[in-house]
């Protein structure tokens, strides 16, 4: 019995991926790694007709709004990085008592 939920958690996430979930996000939900579950992909993807792949009920809505998120989220981190490394540089200039600045070559 374990063995066929097994089978069959592998096939619901394996039909999340070809309904468009991204497999990093499958991976963090189900604590699995992506490499197993691009297999798990390779393995099932031509057994499964277009008709059991899910359409966009609730759960992958959710699952997509998620990865939206993340992906905002991700952006974000980004920037702020850049505006730290910015003010970052610009206190460093404030510190120096003769800045250097570069001179026109002309």
């Amino acid at each position: 019995m374990g063995k066929r939920l097994k089978e069959e958690t592998r096939l619901r996430i394996v039909k999340e991926a070809l309904a468009g979930v991204k497999v990093g996000v499958l991976a963090r939900m189900y604590d699995i790694h992506p490499e197993t579950i691009r297999l798990w992909i390779r393995e099932h993807r031509d057994f499964i007709p277009p008709e059991d792949i899910p359409s966009a009920d609730e759960h992958l809505q959710e699952i997509q709004r998620l990865q939206e998120v993340e992906q905002r989220y991700d952006r974000a981190v980004k920037a702020l990085g850049e505006k730290e490394l910015e003010i970052e540089i610009l206190r460093e200039l404030l510190k120096k008592t003769t800045p250097v600045y570069p001179k026109n070559s002309k």
